[in-house]
């Protein structure tokens, strides 16, 4: 599954400084997860473009490198009765060292997000088009 977001990027004190939109452009491999309604399978990933007819919605870049990871925060309100948040670790590539994705959890810990639901996409098996 593929998907083209448009990025929207909020300049809160988590958010990872003097961020560069053309650099985060492009793919990225989803390689955990807080699980989301609207993502479910295996071989997620996401093609970052601007584009003008897209939904827009807060995406928080915790932390990028631009080359290898992506700490993604989100959440929402619905109806003003339930909050839910989102959040992934993102790669360049289908499969992140077990030190980038400790590192990458520990980010997120620290800035009080729960972890307890969050789960490994399956990657394996994936092609490449």
């Amino acid at each position: 599954m593929s998907a083209v977001y448009l990025l929207v990027v909020l300049l809160l004190p988590l958010v990872s400084p003097n961020f560069n939109l053309q650099q985060y452009l492009g793919k990225w491999y989803e390689i955990e997860k807080l699980p989301a309604a609207f993502e479910r399978g295996k071989c997620i990933e996401a093609n970052y473009a601007i584009r003008k007819d897209v939904l827009r919605c807060p995406y928080l870049v915790l932390t990028t490198d631009y080359t290898t990871l992506s700490v993604v925060y989100s959440c929402t309100d619905i109806l003003r009765l339930f909050h839910v948040e989102y959040a992934w670790i993102l790669g360049r590539s289908r499969f992140l060292p077990p030190e980038t994705v400790r590192y990458a959890k520990n980010l997120l810990i620290s800035e009080g997000i729960d972890l307890f639901r969050m789960k490994a996409t399956d990657q394996m098996g994936c092609k490449d088009y």
